[in-house]
């Protein structure tokens, strides 16, 4: 592969970006998407939407992360000199307009979703990712209008506060992700701990309480508790900076597993079943790029 190509799709995190897909998925589940005749356009576009906007934000993350990443991972394609800073910010950029202008061609409510999406991802890109509270807030309020991009498809949003579940998810990863350099966040992996705990809960409170899909939903859940606290025992048993960022890749590509259990309790067990087939996908692409 051309190296300046792969350099551009190093920027993109490839393995990433089937949990941004996912949520869309999981999001019309919420929505209903089953239960009407509705054409598949409308979804699809709000997938590459997704996927677009989720790209656009971590190349953006590149950009303004240069002088910390000279010091810490020149190797990066814009710190080692491959990708122009000038190109890879247009790249951004171009990523988050496509990313928005896909989402209005859904209608005005998935626009202006996207819209607020990609504010808050330059918003955390720039600005709150240097705050150890808001930074974590603001990257899970991103992954909650994702879900809530989702819901949109069907232009309604009936049930959008069931987007504080991947906001909590998040916030927890990325306290994790505080000690990917140095290590040393045992008080941080103990919080993602009580949060993922947490996040199981809700996620079962919500399909017992709203459908009949308890024990379908059971199985997709076990693997994501299973997926995501393995590796988090681990990095806090041994609190070095290469189990932490395998704590964090773990809940990152778990991502899917959590939008396959709410898509399970809230259609079909067969539409979680899909959606979970991203996961091997996104664990093909980590071997050969970067997550994180």
């Amino acid at each position: 592969m051309n190296s300046i190509l792969r350099g551009y799709l190093q920027l993109m995190r490839p393995a990433n970006l089937p949990t941004a897909a996912a949520d869309i998925f999981a999001g019309a589940a919420l929505a209903g998407i089953l239960t009407v005749s509705s054409p598949m356009l409308p979804l699809l576009l709000l997938v590459f939407a997704s996927v677009f906007l989720y790209a656009g934000g971590v190349v953006l993350n590149d950009v303004f992360d240069l002088s910390i990443d000279k010091i810490e991972r020149p190797e990066r394609p814009i710190p080692s000199g491959l990708i122009p800073l000038k190109y890879a910010t247009f790249f951004g950029v171009f990523l988050l307009l496509i990313g928005i202008l896909l989402a209005f061609l859904v209608d005005q409510l998935s626009g202006f979703i996207a819209l607020a999406l990609a504010a808050s991802i330059v918003l955390y890109d720039g600005f709150s990712k240097k705050n150890d509270f808001l930074g974590p807030l603001n990257m899970g309020f991103c992954r909650g209008l994702n879900l809530i991009l989702g819901l949109s498809v069907l232009g309604e949003l009936n049930t959008w506060w069931y987007a504080i579940i991947p906001l909590v998810y998040i916030f927890a990863i990325t306290l994790i992700s505080r000690g990917e350099v140095h290590g040393n966040n045992k008080k941080h992996i103990i919080r993602a701990g009580v949060l993922y705990a947490a996040v199981i809960s809700a996620v079962v409170t919500i399909v017992i309480t709203e459908t009949p899909n308890f024990w379908q939903t059971l199985p997709f859940l076990l693997l994501f508790a299973f997926l995501v606290f393995k590796p988090l025992l681990e990095a806090y048993r041994l609190n070095s900076p290469e189990r932490i960022k395998k704590a964090v890749i773990a809940g990152v590509l778990s991502l899917i597993v959590l939008d396959a259990a709410l898509a399970a309790g809230f259609s079909e067990w067969w539409y979680g079943l899909l959606l979970l087939l991203l996961l091997p996908l996104s664990m093909f692409l980590s071997k050969l790029f970067a997550v994180t």
